[in-house]
């Protein structure tokens, strides 16, 4: 048995799409970490489909966006959602949307939603991160035990490959280690469910054949209304891959899925059964997102229903939050309190998220649904109609098109300083705006250049004014360098990008989220970028213990 001794800043703990992204950032933020991940990194169960427009600017920030575009979905599948009887059966109502290759930017940002299954997703993070011992990824590797102690985290762990073991030294520990995460349970943290757990059961099947028999009416998902399957079923490669969601039989019993298959599918076509997965979906957000030097991020601190997207998309938000902050305070600059504002910014975004994805969920599974539906009669086409004209008018296509969920939010904690009246928390209402803890807007600088480019590894302070004084934003690079606090400025002319930044002076976070703003800059330039810093209370309300913890490697 060896024993041996490595040293890193942050070991990330769960090697899922969340983790990865933990781990490009700390990179991309020059911080040194290692992942460790108990599997071959092998996916076989590509739960992750839609990679939201939020995540894709993260995804852009660390280089890696075209590679995930280029990952394999085509260009020109359609994007269509379709309510149907059954695949080939009646169709009640479609929500189109142009492919790819036909859509046009939005307005609001530089990257669009885009398909990407975990099986492809998680390769172009790991040949970006590399495998051990050229890269940060250690697979095949089970953390068994940690302790905490005031220097750090001393971490036990094995190779599952050699069976030897090894201590790994971290200053702090991220778990990523999914909605079961041990890491978790052993620090004490209980997630409590907001609404019912649900079983469910995801069939992963080949139909070669389906997308050329239903030609101009292929969908890439469709949702089933008839009598035996009320659930969707999901192009997962654009070419021959497909998920059917299944709820399982009443006794709790799993369901044949050849038979499920065949009821969601009332065409003639082939098709082959790779998978036939039980899952639960549970609704849960953790009470507390840190303990000590331990913070939880993705799954771990969040589970919520896939209805919408959500779920992946609220994980990857949570890394740059807790990146920059765990570089700043690595590398020395920041203040005692910064950490603490991980939990206090993005703990009230996973709770709007879960409500959200939770509503659409209910909204798919409180229609009724009449066993005339199906059938060829006047009576079936009037029901098919009268649901059709029920969809139009409660508009559910938005559930496909929500950027203000993934936009729309706003963080408030001590190193934000809000001003004036905020923006509408209704995401359907959403407008990009400059208020203090939202996304800074996204405008195009010149042909490929957004203004979202300027932000990531310092504070940026976007000015618009030219006619105030230069000292002033000299004086504001002395007093952060006397900090050793990153910050560059832009000047900007440009009239439509001022007027969407709303004042002459915005000073945006390194995760691309609006720190402070105003028409001056402040007279006490110090006390601006200590509290923006976490530096304005330097009393750390974390308390520091030596604890053992021990893995149920079970649970």
């Amino acid at each position: 048995m060896n024993n041996n001794k490595i040293q890193t800043d942050v070991l990330i703990v769960g090697g899922g799409p969340v983790g990865l992204a933990m781990a490009v950032e700390l990179r991309y933020q020059g911080v040194d970490c290692i992942l460790i991940d108990q599997t071959d990194g092998v996916v076989s169960d590509p739960k992750v489909s839609t990679v939201g427009p939020r995540s894709m600017e993260f995804c852009r920030r660390w280089g890696i966006a075209q590679q995930i575009r280029n990952a394999g979905w085509p260009s020109d599948h359609t994007l269509d959602i379709a309510w149907v009887t059954s695949v080939g059966g009646h169709e009640i109502y479609r929500a189109h949307f142009p492919s790819y290759a036909e859509g046009v930017l939005p307005e609001y940002t530089p990257e669009p939603e885009q398909v990407c299954p975990q099986n492809w997703f998680a390769p172009v993070f790991l040949n970006f991160l590399g495998v051990y011992p050229h890269g940060a990824v250690r697979l095949m590797s089970r953390l068994d035990s940690f302790e905490q102690k005031d220097s750090g985290i001393i971490a036990h762990v094995t190779n599952l490959e050699t069976q030897s073991t090894e201590v790994i030294h971290a200053r702090y520990m991220v778990a990523c280690d999914g909605a079961r995460s041990t890491v978790r349970k052993a620090c004490g943290v209980d997630a409590p469910t907001f609404h019912p757990t649900q079983a469910f059961q995801s069939v992963v099947f080949k139909a070669p054949e389906l997308a050329t028999v239903m030609g101009k009416n292929h969908a890439m998902v469709y949702y089933l209304v008839n009598p035996i399957v009320q659930e969707p079923l999901r192009a997962v490669d654009g070419d021959s891959l497909y998920r059917l969601i299944l709820k399982p039989r009443e006794d709790g019993s799993v369901r044949d899925a050849s038979l499920a298959i065949r009821a969601a599918i009332s065409i003639d076509t082939p098709f082959e059964i790779v998978s036939n997965v039980p899952w639960r979906l549970t609704h849960r957000v953790a009470e507390r997102y840190r303990v000590g030097n331990i913070f939880f991020v993705g799954d771990s601190a969040h589970t919520l229903s896939p209805s919408g997207g959500f779920g992946m998309n609220t994980g990857m938000g949570d890394v740059p939050d807790l990146g920059w902050k765990l570089a700043a305070t690595i590398k020395g600059w920041a203040g005692s309190n910064l950490l603490d504002t991980y939990e206090i910014e993005r703990r009230p975004i996973a709770v709007r998220n879960l409500e959200a994805a939770n509503a659409n969920l209910q909204r798919t599974q409180k229609r009724a649904i009449p066993p005339a539906i199906i059938s060829d009669s006047k009576e079936g086409e009037q029901i098919r109609k009268d649901m059709a004209i029920g969809m139009e008018r409660s508009n559910v296509k938005r559930e496909f098109d929500a950027p203000g969920v993934h936009f729309g939010f706003r963080y408030e904690s001590d190193a934000i300083i809000p001003d004036g009246t905020p923006p509408s928390d209704d995401p359907f209402e959403w407008q990009q705006s400059s208020y203090p803890g939202n996304r800074a807007p996204h405008a195009w600088l010149e042909p490929g250049k957004s203004t979202l480019d300027l932000f990531g590894r310092a504070f940026v302070l976007m000015c618009f004014d030219w006619t105030q004084p230069v000292e002033n934003v000299e004086n504001f690079h002395k007093v952060c360098q006397q900090r050793n606090v990153p910050l560059t400025s832009q000047r900007i002319d440009n009239p439509e990008i001022a007027k969407l930044y709303e004042r002459a002076f915005v000073l945006v976070r390194p995760d691309g989220h609006v720190a402070w703003r105003g028409d001056t800059l402040p007279v006490d330039l110090g006390a601006l970028i200590d509290r923006v810093r976490g530096a304005n209370h330097e009393n750390s309300s974390q308390s520091k213990q030596v604890r053992t913890y021990a893995h149920s490697r079970n649970s």
